[in-house]
C-alpha cells in the first residue's frame, strides 16, 4: 500500500520560474536551488578560470586545444547540472553550441565546494558525471584551500592527488603546464 503521494518530478519549467539570485539544477528528478555562491567561492573560480584559460582554451604559454567556461548549464540525460567550470576538448567540440545549454558532457568538471553543496558535489553531481563520461573531475575547497584532482575509472572516481595552500602543482588533465594554486585563495 502506498501511503505517500508519488513527488512530482522536476521539470525545465521549474528551473526558469526561479528568480535570478539563485541557481537551479535537477538532479535525479529533484529541483535543487542554490544561492549564488559567496565570495571565496566565486574568487576561487574565477582565478582558476583564469589560471588555467590562457595555456589551454587560449594557447598562451600552453598547448591550448581546449574550450573552458565558468558555470556552464550542462542538459546531461534528465539531469540539469551547474559545475562552477567545465572543459571540453576542441577535438570533440570545435565550436560552441549555439544552444544555450550544453547537451556534449564536458572531459572535466571543477566543483568548489561550499557548507550548503560541497556533500551533494561530491556525490549525487560526482556519480553523474561519471555515469555521463565526464574523463576529469577537480574538486576546491577553499576554506581549507585544497584542490582534489580526479580521473574517472569505470563507473568511479580514481583520486590521483590532493594538494593544499601554495603548492604548484601539474595535475590531469592540464598537466603540460605547473599551476600555482596558490593564486586561488588570494
Amino acid at each position: 500500500m502506498v501511503t505517500a503521494a508519488a513527488k512530482r518530478r522536476a521539470t525545465y519549467a521549474d528551473i526558469e520560474a526561479l528568480p535570478d539570485n539563485v541557481v537551479g539544477e535537477i538532479i535525479d528528478g529533484e529541483l535543487v536551488v542554490s544561492p549564488r555562491p559567496a565570495p571565496r567561492h566565486s574568487r576561487a573560480a574565477s582565478h582558476l578560470g583564469g589560471i588555467v584559460g590562457p595555456p589551454f582554451d587560449f594557447g598562451q604559454g600552453g598547448p591550448g586545444g581546449w574550450i573552458i567556461l565558468d558555470e556552464p548549464e550542462l542538459h546531461l540525460g534528465e539531469h540539469v547540472l551547474v559545475p562552477d567550470l567545465a572543459g571540453w576538448r576542441r577535438e570533440r567540440v570545435p565550436a560552441l553550441p549555439d544552444d544555450p545549454a550544453w547537451l556534449i558532457a564536458p572531459d572535466w568538471i571543477c566543483e568548489v565546494l561550499s557548507p550548503s553543496s560541497g556533500a551533494r558535489d561530491r556525490t549525487r553531481k560526482l556519480r553523474i558525471y561519471a555515469e555521463e563520461g565526464v574523463r576529469h573531475a577537480w574538486l576546491i575547497d577553499p576554506a581549507i584551500k585544497t584542490l582534489e584532482v580526479y580521473r574517472r575509472e569505470g563507473a568511479g572516481w580514481l583520486l590521483l592527488a590532493a594538494f593544499e595552500g601554495d603548492a604548484k602543482v601539474r595535475a590531469e588533465p592540464f598537466d603540460a603546464v605547473e599551476l600555482d594554486i596558490g593564486l586561488l585563495w588570494r
